[in-house]
């Protein structure tokens, strides 16, 4: 599979970009442990225009992540043009267009999932940003606005006419907002149009190897594209590469280092998200570090086997130190065994 130059090999695994989640450490880890393709959090056309400097700290990508996708939204031409401009000079090797978000507060305003509600636009802005610059220029959206305006398979085919060279479709309507399944029907029917070239990456539900191989073989996408199954799970990218190279290992490349096919101990894990704590203190600060990570920590599937964790997760999600937090890991890692 190919975004303009860049080759991924056959069935990679990619991480969404979710605001307050991907963020430069934790795309690293991801990356680490198998992640072919990574994305910042997405950023607002007018904050980045205004040179907001949170929305500017999210753009800050590194070498040892690449390739890497800037995501932007908004909901006019102007504004998105020129904030596809200034992203340019970052030099991600992806500029993507979010045309799924399907939160209020962007939504609501017309941007994100709210441009399925005026599709000539969400045209216009996508044919005026690939003519604007020349990083190969990708879009996330969703099947339709709801259940009575399933427009993806009409909308792929006009996307691909505008000069996208890649697009991800989640699963979902926008009404369907987290809720439900992911319709991955619709994905398959889109992939196998005859008049669709570009790579298709699909997105949704996707929280177990099994599942991957299942995208994969039964939907035919190029990719798959996991998003919220990454919480307090970086490794999940290695658990589903393992698995597809096990199944069928002409598949993607030899892993080497700390992507070697060796499993995960519970002992590895909880370091792992120790890691990660340490990774952010270090980047911003201890109290802003912890707040960026603790949602990781609580929503980390390997402690599910504690009794009424409940309580141990509301400590975590009230830690306030680093000192404090490493103490419940390290209780954890003990109840544990």
């Amino acid at each position: 599979m190919k975004i303009g130059n860049i080759e991924f090999g056959e069935k990679p695994l990619f991480l969404a970009p979710m605001e307050d989640v991907t963020d430069i450490g934790f795309r690293k880890l991801c990356k680490r442990f198998g992640a072919a393709m990574v994305y910042t959090e997405f950023v607002s056309a007018d904050a980045i225009i205004r040179s907001i400097k949170s929305t500017l700290s999210k753009m800050v990508i590194d070498d040892d992540e690449r390739p890497v996708g800037i995501q932007i939204y908004g909901r006019d031409v102007a504004s998105m043009v020129e904030a596809a401009k200034i992203v340019e000079e970052v030099h991600p090797d992806v500029i993507d267009l979010n045309f799924g978000c399907p939160v209020k507060k962007v939504a609501g305003k017309g941007a994100g999932a709210g441009m399925l509600k005026n599709i000539p636009l969400l045209l216009e802005i996508t044919r005026e940003v690939v003519k604007a610059v020349h990083t190969p220029v990708t879009v996330k959206t969703r099947l339709g606005w709801d259940h009575n305006n399933l427009i993806i398979t009409d909308l792929a085919e006009q996307l691909q006419d505008c000069g996208i060279q890649a697009l991800t479709i989640h699963g979902r309507t926008r009404s369907q907002m987290y809720t439900g399944k992911a319709d991955w029907t619709l994905i398959g029917e889109v992939k196998r149009n005859p008049r669709i070239h570009i790579p298709i990456i699909g997105n949704g539900d996707i929280t177990t190897p099994e599942e991957a191989k299942r995208a994969f073989d039964d939907y035919g996408v190029d990719a798959v594209m996991i998003g919220r199954a990454t919480f307090g799970r970086p490794w999940i990218f290695k658990e589903i590469r393992d698995y597809l190279d096990a199944s069928s290992p002409s598949v993607g490349a030899p892993l080497v280092g700390a992507q070697a096919p060796h499993t995960l101990t519970l002992d590895d894990k909880i370091d792992i998200l120790e890691e990660q704590l340490e990774i952010n203190i270090n980047r911003i600060d201890e109290y802003r570090g912890i707040l960026h990570t603790r949602r990781h920590l609580a929503a980390s599937p390997i402690f599910k086997g504690i009794p009424d964790f409940r309580q141990t997760r509301i400590a975590m999600l009230r830690a306030e130190t680093k000192e404090e937090l490493v103490k419940i890991l390290e209780e954890c890692r003990e109840r544990l065994k």
